[in-house]
Order: C-alpha cells, then structure tokens, then sequence
C-alpha cells in the first residue's frame, strides 16, 4: 500500500533531539510511529501498519535466510523505537538512531512513498542527488 509520502523539507533538531515533522504528514501518525536505521544511511519513520509489515519481512528473512540476515534483522530491531508525535508536531529521535544516521543540527525529511526518511544533508546530496541526472537524460 502506497501512502504517498512526498516532498523535501529542511529541518533542525533541537537540543533534545526532537525534529518537526512536516504538517502533511502528520495525520498518518496520529497514534504514534517507528523509527528505524534505513538503506543507504538515513533513518526511517514507519507507520504503525507499515512497521509491522516490515518486520514481518525482516523476521521471515533472518528465519529462512542465513547468519547474515539474522545479524541484520537483530540490528533493526535493536536499534528501532516507537515514537509519538508531541502538539507542536515534534518527535524525538533516539540517540541510537541519530548516532546511525549521523543527524545533527541540519537534517532533510523526506517523503519516501511508504515512509519518511531522515537524512544528514552532506550524506543525501553523495547518496541521492546523483540520481538526479537520470530525470535530465533525454528520452
């Protein structure tokens, strides 16, 4: 099921590690999220359904897979959390996963389809902005 998370915005955290999330998508989050480390070095915001979808896959793979995926998905789980989105649309980033991602001070959210993606600045613009030369090749 895609939720159409989309768009860029630029955000800081504050002194507690807390970051706004953006007002488009906070209704998907009402009861709350999960945060997790994501592909490629950045941190992901689940809804609840989506979480769980999401671990099902994970514990499907390190149960049918080898050493490896079992590592993986011990690591996933070690290092996700629920989270709750405060009255001012604030939610607090575990120390774990801001570690991960190396978020501080400036960081990109993004709408990533079925999930929201936090980002280091300098990491997204080595890791993602290179695709943009896909869009600009002629068709």
């Amino acid at each position: 099921m895609v939720l159409g998370f989309v768009g860029r915005f630029q955000h800081t955290l504050d002194a507690k590690g807390r970051v706004i999330l953006p007002v488009r998508f906070r209704p998907a989050f009402e009861k709350g999220g999960h945060v997790s480390p994501h592909l490629d070095g950045c941190a992901a915001l689940w809804t609840p359904g989506e979480f769980a979808r999401q671990a099902d896959e994970r514990l499907d793979q390190s149960r049918n897979g080898g050493g490896e995926d079992r590592q993986q998905a011990r690591y996933w789980a070690a290092h996700s959390a629920d989270v709750e989105v405060d009255r001012q649309g604030r939610l607090a980033l575990p120390t774990s996963i801001r570690t991960y991602a190396e978020l501080d001070g400036e960081i990109l959210v993004i709408g990533a389809l079925d999930h929201v993606e936090f980002w280091d600045p300098r990491r997204y613009a080595v890791v993602v902005e290179p695709a943009e030369a896909v869009f600009r090749e002629p068709r």
